[in-house]
This record gives C-alpha cells, sequence and structure tokens, in this order.
C-alpha cells in the first residue's frame, strides 16, 4: 500500500496530490470510516464506506445517481459518449443493444479467443524465461488489449492496426491525467473544457483507428461476410424501443471504452494477480498443480474454466487487495440524505473500492492475501456487501463475466508455463492513473516451470 495523507491538508495541496496519486491523498483513517465529507470551493463529496449506502447508490434507478460530469470531462476525448459516461435515455439506449452481446452464451463463443491469447503470451514471455525481471504489466496489457482485439474484431494484436491502436493506446494513458482542472470549476456544461494537447492528439488517433476497423466491419456486413464476434453482433443488433442500430460514431465510442475498460482493467488484475502469486510462492504452487492437472497442452476446452477454482481464488483476491478501478464517482440528482447528514443535490457521491475492499470493519484480516477467505462465512458475507469490482446494480459492467473467464484462464496459463519471482528491491507501490497500476511498473523475474 502507499503511503496514506498525514492529516487535514488546505484544498490547493490536496489537490495536487490528488493529481500525482489518487490513494496517497486519502489519510488513513478512510479504512475504518462509515463516511466522510469533503468540502471543497467548488462542491461537496461525500464518500461512502457503510454497505447499505453503496448498496443504496449503485441499486438505485440510474437517474438518481448518475455518473459524476466532472468524471466525463476527462476521459471525453477518448470516449466521447460510450455507455461507461453516458448517463439517462442515451446510456438506456446504449445498454439495450450492448447487452445482448455479453449474454451468458457469448462465453464458449469467445472462449477459443481468450485461450488463443494467453497461448500467444506464454510463447511471447517463453524467450524473457531466463530469470531476469521483466516489466509485467506491460505484459499483461500485450495479452488483455490481444483478447479485446480478438473478441472484437477477430484479428490478433499482429494486425497492423491493431498494433498501432496499442501503442497510441500506452501514449494516451502516459498523456492524461487523473484530476482535470476543468472538471473542478463550477462551470456550466456547454462551456468547453481544455484538455492537453498529447491527450486530444491520442485520442484522435486511437478513434482513427477504431474506425477503419468498423468501417471494415460495416463492409463485411453488408457483404453477408463478416465474422460471428462481438462487433458483429454489437453492429447488427437493433434497439428493441427504437428500432435503430448505432450510427458509426457510436460504434467508435462503445469500441474505445471496450479498449479501456476491457482491455485497461483486465491487465491491471491479471499483473497484481502474477506478483501476489511471486510474493506468496505457496498459493503460487497450489495455481499451478491445479493448472498441471485441469489444462492438458493442445487440449484447452471450455470446460475447464468451471475447474480452475483455485486460479479464480486468487484473481478475486488480487481485485479486492487492487481493484482495478479504485474509485467511482456519482453525482446526487436530487437533495437527499446519508447517515442523518443532508446530500445537497449536485453533490459528488465517491464509491471507493480501495477502501471498501480493505475496510478493517468489515473484513477478516483486511490487507492480508489470503485466497481462501472467499470459502469462510466472512469472506461470503463480504462478497455479497462489501466487494464491487465490477459495480453492481443498473450499471454493474457487462462484461463482468468476461473478466471472470479471461482473468484465471490466462493466469493458469501463465502460472502453468513459468513460475514467477519478486526481482529484488522491485516491489510494486500502487497508484491510481486512472486504473489501479503500479508507480513504476511491476518487475518479476520468470523462469520455465517445466519443459
Amino acid at each position: 500500500m502507499p503511503a496514506s495523507r498525514p492529516g487535514p491538508v488546505p484544498f490547493t495541496r490536496h489537490f495536487r496530490l490528488y493529481r500525482r496519486d489518487i490513494l496517497s491523498a486519502q489519510p488513513a483513517h478512510l479504512f475504518r470510516a462509515w463516511m466522510a465529507e469533503m468540502c471543497t470551493p467548488f462542491f461537496r463529496s461525500f464518500l461512502c464506506n457503510d454497505p447499505e449506502l453503496v448498496d443504496r447508490v449503485l441499486r438505485a434507478p440510474a437517474e438518481a445517481f448518475p455518473k459524476s460530469e466532472r468524471i466525463r470531462v476527462g476521459l471525453k476525448p477518448l470516449l466521447g459518449e460510450s455507455i461507461f459516461i453516458s448517463n439517462g435515455d442515451l446510456w438506456a439506449f446504449q445498454r439495450r443493444i450492448i447487452d445482448p452481446a455479453f449474454e451468458g452464451g457469448r462465453l464458449r463463443t469467445v472462449f477459443p479467443a481468450m485461450r488463443d491469447s494467453g497461448v500467444a503470451a506464454a510463447e511471447r514471455l517463453a524467450p524473457l524465461a531466463d530469470g531476469r525481471a521483466v516489466e509485467i504489466e506491460a505484459q499483461t496489457s500485450h495479452v488483455a488489449m490481444d483478447v479485446i482485439f480478438r473478441t472484437l474484431f477477430s484479428v490478433p494484436i499482429t494486425h497492423d492496426v491493431a498494433a498501432a491502436a496499442f501503442t497510441q493506446f500506452r501514449a494516451h494513458k502516459e498523456s492524461q491525467p487523473v484530476a482535470n482542472v476543468a472538471a473542478l470549476m463550477p462551470w456550466p456544461k456547454w462551456v468547453p473544457r481544455f484538455h492537453s494537447r498529447r491527450t486530444r492528439r491520442t485520442a484522435r488517433n486511437i478513434r482513427a483507428l477504431v474506425a477503419q476497423l468498423v468501417e471494415t466491419r460495416a463492409a463485411e456486413i453488408a457483404q453477408g461476410r463478416a465474422s460471428d464476434d462481438l462487433a458483429t453482433k454489437i453492429m447488427t443488433t437493433r434497439d428493441p424501443v427504437t428500432g435503430r442500430r448505432f450510427t458509426k460514431k457510436e460504434m467508435i465510442d462503445q469500441v474505445a471504452i471496450f479498449f479501456l475498460a476491457g482491455h485497461e482493467t483486465s491487465a491491471a488484475a491479471l499483473a497484481w494477480s502474477l506478483y501476489l502469486l511471486a510474493r506468496y510462492p505457496d498459493w503460487q504452487e497450489k495455481v499451478a498443480a491445479e493448472a498441471l492437472a485441469v489444462i492438458e497442452p493442445d487440449k484447452i476446452y471450455f470446460s475447464a474454466l468451471s475447474k480452475l477454482r483455485l486460479s479464480r481464488a486468487v484473481f478475486r483476491e488480487a481485485m479486492r487487495l487492487y481493484p482495478p478501478v479504485p474509485m467511482m464517482v456519482r453525482e446526487a440528482a436530487c437533495t437527499t440524505e446519508f447517515r442523518g447528514r443532508a446530500v445537497p443535490k449536485g453533490a459528488q457521491v465517491v464509491l471507493s473500492p480501495w477502501h471498501l475492499h480493505r475496510h478493517e470493519r468489515l473484513w477478516d484480516a483486511p490487507h492480508d492475501f489470503d485466497p481462501s477467505r472467499w470459502e469462510t462465512p466472512n469472506g461470503k458475507a463480504c462478497l455479497r456487501a462489501a466487494y464491487i469490482p465490477f459495480s453492481a446494480g443498473p450499471r454493474v459492467c457487462p462484461g463482468s463475466a468476461f473478466a471472470m473467464a479471461e482473468g484465471p484462464l490466462i493466469l493458469s496459463l501463465l502460472v502453468r508455463a513459468f513460475r514467477f519471482t519478486r526481482a529484488p528491491g522491485r516491489d510494486p507501490v500502487p497508484a491510481a492513473h486512472p486504473t489501479l497500476r503500479a508507480r513504476d511498473g511491476i518487475h518479476l523475474c520468470l523462469e520455465p516451470r517445466r519443459a
């Protein structure tokens, strides 16, 4: 864990800390508090750790606590009006088209793409498995983006457009600040917000590359020769209410969020899972033994997913300790009350998996790595009440089942092939930018597990 903020600080100092890293800008007492209020010159913010409050905010009708405009401002250059940041009728329309693409039966359809990405990742890492330190986040980003391209457009990341988009996406992450000054100002929505030249350039480049893929797929659909993948499913689905499909621009917006939510979060969770297994070798050997027993060479079937129970528990525990999205921000659409305190209309409502998943009044040994906790009464209770890596309620991540298949599968394939150990003196420090990654990367040493 990074060091918490030592005590109260002026707003300007807090903003500088927040801009550098959300986590270290927070005081340590939030790991015990049920609620906290923050007043700034521009808005009031309420952080909720009380499970009843969290459940109330997430499971209320979407219009009661919409996505915060302050978060939308920072993400719009890349995401446009995608489902991740849209609100109201637009969000409902998008959800009605996207949800069918992620129904349970589709998981079996996309499983071969996940499997092929994991096998390719193991082959790509083989030349690096000589005991030297490898920056593992770069490797998990590569395999997660490979999964996105294979499941969306049926092309591997070695495809020219896919490779270019991956490169541009990494550049965009580096240019995107966590806190946008313009987003904090109480200006009307029609006032333009400003972003750095680099942020706008990389977002523009990514969207242009996505446009190529969307245009190619639209032509293939028209000719009746499109692959049966997620892009085809989404582009051909009509909204049952309005009868219309996504326009080209709307489809580009949705693909952009698949890149961010489907690639960035999966990559972070997988990297932290590997680090934790390197830190706890006994658990790594258990996961390796399970993978060797379940997964045979050249015989990786869909039925294997249900047998990777230890890998799934490790992946779930990694997302508890290092939630890919450490904080979610909503906005109160009308005046309400939290724990006897008035919450004015327009107030920011912060739900923090980073604090909720480590809350000292909810979890047993909250800061310890213990995948077996999910079989204990406390773990099962907290899983229902205090575990939200994919959010919950109407705005729950539609790809959560995909992530819980992809993560354990690729984790098992990698641990089956290699033994991971910590690089001496290079333990990672988590930082949120805006997903939870390591400040200077995660460096692990690899060696082949068997011939």
